[in-house]
């Protein structure tokens, strides 16, 4: 018999230590956590067969749609048995006001970086997969140089630009008390501080982490995106400092995009660190 499960939301941008951090949540025997998953695609299809526009819209009540959500969610997780499930999405910052009215107490984490060291890290991938065409681009041009890929990540339906635009809209919702967002840096840096935090936002009992010994890796899914080692997680908790591959031009002109810095018009929760001048 399936067990109901408590859900909670990992999201934020691409490279940015989501992957890590669903590494660490898992080693707690009551969580659940992995790659992105194909709920919140079913969810969107879901909507759009019984809103506004569809045939069945007259047919199908608000309690009936919050139903066959709820349903989705809990016959989609229905073999998992850990009471705790952190469904990943890039999308789900953006959902925070249907979230929380499926969820009441959910919560949703998203993990950031400097968006510079973002495309970078892209960058890096693509340039180690040289005989792959990603399917991170339609073509020729938007594959052909390195300001071409990173423009085209930065695209507000793209890998970079849809996350980011997501998050700034939870960052700044009435809905945002439910969002923690954590730096990548410093989860990285100093896992041991970050953890008991995010435990606190959940309202879960700390667990002891073993930093040293993390063990997650999908080459499948890699490679079906066409970059491998996309989410291969190292398998101890650590920070690596490096000059980027960027031309400066572009390096600067992605830097300047961390609006989570500034708290001051936002009602969510940010552990982050002030950033210090990049090398370049």
């Amino acid at each position: 018999m399936a067990i109901p499960h408590t859900f909670h939301f990992i999201s934020g941008l691409p490279r940015s230590g989501s992957t890590l951090l669903s590494a660490i949540l898992r080693q707690n025997p009551r969580f659940h956590a992995g790659v992105t998953s194909p709920v919140a695609s079913f969810v969107g299809t879901l909507l759009g067969q019984v809103g506004a526009g569809s045939e069945w819209s007259s047919q199908v009540s608000l309690e009936q749609r919050r139903t066959l959500l709820r349903g989705l969610f809990e016959n989609y997780y229905a073999d998992i048995a850990q009471p705790v499930v952190f469904d990943t999405n890039r999308t789900w910052s953006a959902k925070l006001p249907l979230l929380l009215d499926l969820f009441p107490s959910t919560k949703v984490i998203a993990c950031v970086r400097n968006v510079a060291w973002v495309m970078d890290s892209l960058e890096r991938l693509i340039r180690a997969n040289p005989y792959e065409n990603t399917r991170l681009f339609a073509n020729d041009a938007e594959r052909g140089t390195v300001h071409a890929r990173v423009d085209t990540l930065a695209q507000r339906t793209r890998l970079v630009g849809l996350p980011w635009h997501a998050l700034k809209e939870g960052f700044y919702s009435e809905q945002g008390h439910a969002l923690l967002v954590i730096d990548y840096e410093l989860l990285a840096r100093r896992p041991g501080e970050v953890l008991p935090l995010i435990y606190k936002f959940l309202g879960e009992e700390s667990f002891a982490h073993d930093f040293e010994r993390l063990e997650f890796d999908t080459p499948d899914y890699d490679v079906e995106l066409g970059l491998k080692g996309m989410h291969k997680v190292r398998p101890s908790v650590g920070f690596e400092t490096r000059t980027t591959l960027l031309p400066p031009d572009l390096f600067r002109q992605y830097a300047q995009m961390s609006f989570w810095l500034d708290t001051k018009a936002s009602r969510a929760n940010v552990i982050t660190v002030r950033e210090e001048a990049p090398a370049e």
